[in-house]
């Protein structure tokens, strides 16, 4: 897990430094998509199909389904728990009792990049509905393909701030 980390972190400066990165705006109804460019081009629609994965296995309402998208070495910081989640069994806990909630989101805006091969990022602002009412929150999906299939190797999830409609700064 810590070479994997100092790996992803070395590989993400790498990126920085290099003109080779992609970046992707999607903003949620404003229909903007930049033109892509590199290596990495025709990408973004199968990294934002990841959401609609995950939040599919959110629906069937079984924790299993859920940390099935995550690798076996993903790191979680949930939404609505203190507690840092380091391994399937820890992450399916926590969904255990997330799930409870009926949850079901929407990407309100979307960022994803490509800081290396075979590593996707998706981070912005979604929406989860539940039986609680809506929670508001900022999200960051760190994807590694792994055996040709994409996994989530970090996601964070934190609550907004502010209250909605409260002005930004």
């Amino acid at each position: 897990m810590i070479r994997f980390t100092r790996t992803l972190a070395a590989a993400a400066a790498a990126a920085l430094l290099s003109t080779a990165c992609v970046n992707v705006t999607v903003h949620s109804g404003q229909g903007h998509m930049p033109a892509m460019q590199g290596k990495h081009a025709g990408n973004e629609a199968e990294i934002a199909a990841l959401f609609d994965r995950w939040n599919a296995s959110l629906a069937t309402g079984n924790p299993d389904d859920v940390a099935a998208n995550y690798a076996a070495d993903a790191i979680l910081l949930p939404t609505v728990s203190n507690k840092v989640r380091h391994n399937h069994a820890e992450i399916r806990d926590y969904f255990v009792h997330f799930l409870e909630k009926k949850p079901k989101g929407k990407i309100v805006e979307r960022n994803i990049r490509f800081p290396a091969p075979n590593v996707a990022i998706d981070s912005g602002l979604y929406v989860f509905d539940t039986t609680g009412g809506q929670v508001p929150a900022r999200y960051t999906f760190v994807y590694r393909k792994v055996g040709g299939t994409w996994l989530i190797a970090e996601h964070h999830s934190s609550a907004m701030p502010e209250k909605p409609g409260a002005k930004a700064h």
